[in-house]
């Protein structure tokens, strides 16, 4: 049957928007008046035309910073009393992202059609991860979905904070990297060539880092389609391999065993188990369904799997701190607090004081991380800087003597 958005006015004057499956036109309008609304405005839903023109663009995406404000904005308009599709319509009109306004129109028609606000939100799991619907689940069923939509946009905000913290500290690294390599890609392609042609003709003995230089120089004028070619394969192969089983098991445990950067991994895992579980256990979700929800957010399959061997034994009646010791992978203090909470009861307040800790634990190494990186960074630039003053300058000198002969 097709659907009809319209637009009318009830008695007291107020518009109202929304959708309504009918037959056609006129029969929309029996409806509308049946409901004691006057009809507007009734118009087919493949009509309807998105604002923009394009508002699915590649680049057109929702930003974290988007979903935090619709989390926060509806979780107020619930808390205030105001309807929730009146509160929808009014998100749609004062979000800026084209994409979360075509989305949360969508989810609109969905609820007014009788679906759950939780269903609505699994048409998009691009946007809305499997933690954020199940938690709107429990909010629904319990009547609390203001409460757990003010906790959702705090976990939202605490993993936003520690992205863009870890973006700040490896900035300079990676600029630093990246302003190396195109300094030699330069000097091998132009610097490089002016300096062989000299020393050819001044048949002097190139030194072993001229030599390779020049080698480089070649082999990037010859064949820098294949390299280009080679690279990216290189590129797709890694990703290819990394989307396997083993290959996904191998990358997440290097990860850990790195030097430096290992540490912060494991300390913001450690964070962001403690900080979820806390807030899926402390929402009513039972801790089997929160457990699993847990191991699908943690981002590292190897504490992934050590979650699911937790369910397993939890399922079986072992309690939760006994198999965290077993699996080897959680630090004691996360296990002791873990007994603690078990035997007083009080486990998400138990895990949110973890969750604390390793925020500060992630913190201080994460402004640390750049300090930590400095001297790598300076052998790296000094070692670079070295081989290419050798490789211009030791012919000259060569050269500077055979003149004086």
């Amino acid at each position: 049957m097709p659907a009809y958005s319209y637009k009318g006015r009830t008695s007291s004057g107020e518009i109202v928007n929304g959708v309504i499956d009918a037959p056609n036109t006129d029969a929309a309008a029996e409806q509308l008046f049946s409901k004691g609304y006057t009809p507007v405005k009734i118009q087919a839903e493949e009509e309807i035309k998105p604002p923009g023109g394009s508002g699915w663009q590649i680049f057109d995406r929702v930003k974290d910073e988007d979903l935090i404000v619709f989390s926060r904005q509806l979780a107020t308009l619930i808390t205030a009393g105001i309807s929730f599709i009146r509160s929808l319509d009014t998100l749609s009109e004062q979000t800026k992202s084209r994409k979360l306004r075509k989305i949360i129109e969508e989810i609109r028609r969905d609820v007014e059609r009788g679906s759950s606000f939780s269903d609505a939100l699994t048409k998009f799991p691009k946007v809305f991860s499997t933690l954020y619907i199940s938690m709107v689940k429990v909010g629904e069923e319990a009547g609390v979905l203001d409460d757990i939509l003010g906790r959702l946009a705090s976990l939202l905000e605490h993993d936003a904070t520690t992205r863009a913290r870890v973006k700040a500290a490896t900035r300079y690294p990676v600029i630093v990297v990246i302003s190396m390599a195109i300094a030699f890609l330069i000097l091998t392609t132009f610097v490089v060539p002016k300096f062989a042609s000299l020393y050819q003709s001044a048949k002097v003995e190139l030194p072993f880092p001229t030599r390779v230089l020049i080698f480089l120089n070649k082999t990037i004028r010859s064949y820098w389609p294949l390299l280009l070619a080679a690279a990216a394969g290189v590129i797709f192969a890694f990703r290819g391999y990394v989307r396997t089983p083993s290959g996904r098991w191998n990358f997440d445990k290097f990860k850990l065993k790195v030097p430096i950067i290992g540490s912060v991994v494991e300390k913001t895992v450690m964070s962001r188990f403690s900080r979820i579980f806390a807030t899926l256990y402390g929402s009513g979700i039972p801790m089997l369904h929160a457990l699993d929800i847990v191991a699908g957010t943690l981002g590292n399959i190897i504490i992934a799997r050590a979650v699911e061997v937790i369910k397993e034994s939890v399922s079986e009646g072992k309690g939760l701190a006994v198999p965290m010791a077993g699996t080897m992978v959680f630090p004691p203090m996360v296990t002791q607090m873990v007994a603690v909470g078990e035997e007083t009861g009080a486990l998400d307040d138990m895990l949110t004081k973890v969750a604390d800790y390793y925020d500060l634990e992630v913190e201080y190494a994460i402004k640390n991380l750049s300090t930590t990186l400095e001297p790598v960074l300076l052998v790296f630039l000094a070692g670079g800087i070295l081989f290419l003053a050798l490789g211009i300058f030791l012919p000259i000198w060569d050269m500077m003597k055979v003149m004086k002969r």
